[in-house]
This record gives C-alpha cells, structure tokens and sequence, in this order.
C-alpha cells in the first residue's frame, strides 16, 4: 500500500487503518449515498475503503481528479475556506487527524463550513490526537514511527473541551465524543 501521508513513519499505515475502524463504527445507521473526507491526503485510503455510493475528497495536496470512483478536490483548507461544494450534500463529512494540522483561528469557519455542506440529519465526524500524546508523537517522530513532517506540521492538539467550543460556535449541539489508541486519540461526531 502507497504510504497514506506525507513523510514517512513505519505505524502510518496501521494508524489510518484505525481511523478508517472508527469512522466506520461512528456511522452504522447512516444513509450512503454521498460522503465527502476533508484533508483525505493524496492516498485517500479511508474513501478508498468507504461504502458510499458517491465519494469525495478535499485536500491541499490532491490532485482535481477521480480516483478509484473518488472524485478528489484541491483546496486550501488550512485558511478555513469555503468549501466547493452547495449546501445540504453529503450524508457524512469526515475529518480524520485534520483539525491538529489547522490553524486554531480558521477551525470553527470550518466546522461551520462542514455544517452548511451536511444534508439534514448527516454527521460530521472527526478524529484527532489528544494533547496527552504530544511528546509521545514527537518521540515516535524522531524514531521513524510516525511521520516527522505530520507531527511538526501539528498546528494545535485539541482538547475535548476546546473541540466541543469549536463545534458549539460553528452551531453543532448533538456531539459525542471518545477515546481510541490508549487515550492518545479522539473521536467525536456531531450531527446537523
């Protein structure tokens, strides 16, 4: 399998296979028909293994082309853009180990974004590494564990209270939230 971020880190693989386990357990009674993955890299692992019947990627480094029945999107979501994409549209938005990597100002634009781009009733769900692991990442980094150029790029390792604030502001209310990895990771979903 193609390395599924940049730089490399002999866990990386494992480590999207997980995110790609709780996703999937996050959204058993979901509708699917059409799922957009936000920062889906370049390898779009997670899309490649989900089973919606229209499946769409966004990423500062794809490349506007389809994949693997994956219609992939380049866009700058760093600055907290808008997304391309009319509202009311997908069933599911997913943001797996995204959110550290943005900066904190631009998060809640984009969850407010990720809002508008949801049908009714569609969830957003995100996972995230939790600040507990910070040295650990750096640690692991440094012994080509994970990817030295993912964890340095790690812009802010949020807190379930903070992403609860961001999720608030961006007009979330129904949020749950867990632990992965020993605690070292998070989920959350939110509907709309």
């Amino acid at each position: 399998m193609e390395s599924v971020t940049r730089g490399y880190g002999f866990l990386e693989n494992f480590l999207s296979k997980q995110r790609t386990r709780i996703a999937n357990e996050l959204m058993p009674h979901i509708k699917r028909e059409k799922i957009l993955d936000i920062g889906c890299g370049t390898v779009p692992y997670f899309l490649i293994q989900a089973d919606f019947k229209e499946r769409h990627g966004i990423d500062p480094n794809a490349k506007n082309k389809t994949y693997n029945g994956i219609h992939l999107h380049r866009n700058n979501i760093k600055n907290g853009g808008i997304l391309p994409f009319p509202s009311n549209n997908f069933d599911v938005v997913t943001m797996l180990a995204v959110v550290e990597h943005l900066d904190p100002k631009s998060v809640t634009k984009l969850l407010s974004e990720t809002k508008r781009v949801l049908k009714p009733n569609g969830r957003l769900i995100i996972t995230t590494p939790t600040p507990a692991s910070d040295s650990i990442l750096k640690l692991m980094a440094s012994l080509g564990v994970v990817s030295k150029i993912e964890i340095e790029d790690h812009k802010l390792l949020y807190s379930r209270e903070v992403l609860i604030n961001c999720m608030n502001n961006a007009g979330f209310k129904e949020m749950r939230f867990g632990h992965f990895e020993f605690f070292l990771n998070s989920w959350a979903y939110a509907d709309k």
